[in-house]
């Protein structure tokens, strides 16, 4: 008899959590099972507020749950690597927040463990699975904006200055580049790939992570990315794609847009709308679910080959700021 539903498991109930939670129940055959967070308090109100069967105090209790098809990993992002790993290594799918892990080397742990076990990978990048994302990338292989030659993307916020956050924790992996620099990045790796030269000006909180930072990357060819992260400044957090005809922008906000607008150079404006239910979580849960239906180990649209060259632009990246964790020291 043919399975009808996939069974999710949630590894940390912050805020995006909860988003993603709520979303799971707009997508058919999705149905969540697990939860597992720090607290047990935690974790059995937030399995009360969503109906999940099982309720956990502790991350690693939930590899035992009897029913796990994928497991949604949320927790800060230093500790994405080594529960990843952990669920692999019991052959649990995994969907693991961005970034995937604190730089490279841990990276390429997680792939390693996911190959070594035959389970399926996929870096939780919800961006890349927007209808208007897609669209976007439609637009631009046509050619409808001509060749394309610069992109301005920003991404900041005006976080409460709370140290022990997440957001600007060193421990905890916190800082601009790593938190919300990765959208406006992997729009320029999706667009452009690598770049030839990468240049930064960046500013610090008083707890030693970046707090704003400006980036620079030179593609050659006269082709180029100017873009600026921040836990400061509240920011447009818009895109537009500069091509040799005319230009397209995505806003409302870019990494999750709900309109987009194309244009060739002083004519009339073409804009396109697409309002979804719920967050936009669902998208990427229907990927990973069509995925592990067909018994794909890695997304075809997120490949592990890209979180890979993601990392390392984001290691660059921080290489140029002077952002360092103690992770970047480990064997």
């Amino acid at each position: 008899m043919e399975k009808k539903f996939t069974n999710w498991g949630i590894i940390g109930l912050g805020k995006i959590a909860h988003k993603f939670a709520r979303d799971l129940l707009l997508v058919p055959g999705a149905r969540l099972s697990a939860v597992a967070s720090q607290s047990q308090e935690r974790s059995d109100q937030f399995a009360a507020q969503y109906r999940a069967r099982f309720a956990y105090g502790s991350y690693e209790d939930i590899l035992d749950c009897p029913e796990l098809d994928a497991v949604y990993i949320a927790t800060p992002h230093v500790s994405h690597a080594a529960l990843s790993i952990q669920c692999l290594e019991r052959k649990i799918p995994v969907l693991c927040e961005k970034p995937f892990a604190m730089n490279t080397r841990e990276v390429c742990r997680m792939i390693a463990a996911a190959k070594a076990n035959d389970t399926f990978l996929m870096e939780a990048m919800w961006t890349r699975f927007f209808p208007l994302i897609e669209k976007t990338f439609e637009i631009v292989q046509s050619g409808a904006i001509g060749d394309l030659l610069t992109l301005k993307a920003d991404f900041g916020f005006h976080a409460p200055q709370e140290p022990d956050s997440r957001i600007y924790s060193k421990k905890l992996g916190g800082g601009a580049i790593l938190d919300v620099g990765i959208y406006p990045l992997v729009l320029s790796l999706w667009l452009f790939g690598k770049p030839e030269k990468i240049s930064t000006m960046t500013t610090f909180t008083h707890t030693g992570v970046d707090e704003s930072c400006s980036i620079l990357l030179d593609y050659g060819g006269n082709r180029m990315a100017n873009l600026y992260a921040s836990l400061k400044t509240q920011t447009e957090v818009e895109a537009t794609l500069f091509g040799t005809k005319g230009k397209l922008r995505l806003y409302d906000p870019f990494h999750h847009p709900r309109q987009l607008s194309h244009e060739l150079y002083y004519r009339d404006t073409h804009t396109l709308r697409h309002n979804y239910p719920g967050n936009g979580y669902q998208f990427e849960i229907i990927e990973v679910m069509d995925c592990l239906q067909k018994g794909l180990k890695e997304s075809p649209k997120m490949p592990l080959d890209f979180s890979l060259q993601l990392i390392e632009l984001l290691d660059a990246v921080r290489a140029s700021a002077g952002m360092h964790y103690e992770q970047d020291d480990s064997d």
